[in-house]
């Protein structure tokens, strides 16, 4: 009868993974959506003739709206709620 044994000396780590490159990934994602949501937005005002130096306000604004929705507004407020946690209510 061949049992098999456990052993209790292997060293698992906690996290395998750095807890600050996942934020660095998510914050260079959301920076290239924001670019490009932005300069597909900027076609609007472009036809409008407003000047360079206004449209490269326009545009990094766009910008900063969309890290402020994302940061604050979506994953600040929605998805810090408990429904979506692993942990269930009874």
């Amino acid at each position: 009868m061949n049992l098999m044994t456990v052993h209790n000396n292997v060293y698992i780590p906690k996290e395998s993974w750095p807890y600050w490159t996942w934020s660095t990934i998510e914050i260079f994602i959301v920076f290239a959506a924001a670019l490009m949501i932005s300069k597909e937005i900027m076609t609007v005002f472009h036809d409008m003739a407003l000047g360079p130096v206004i449209e490269n306000w326009i545009y990094w604004s766009i910008v900063g709206v969309i890290f402020f929705l994302w940061y604050i507004v979506i994953r600040g407020i929605t998805l810090k709620k408990s429904v979506l946690g692993n942990s269930v209510n009874y």
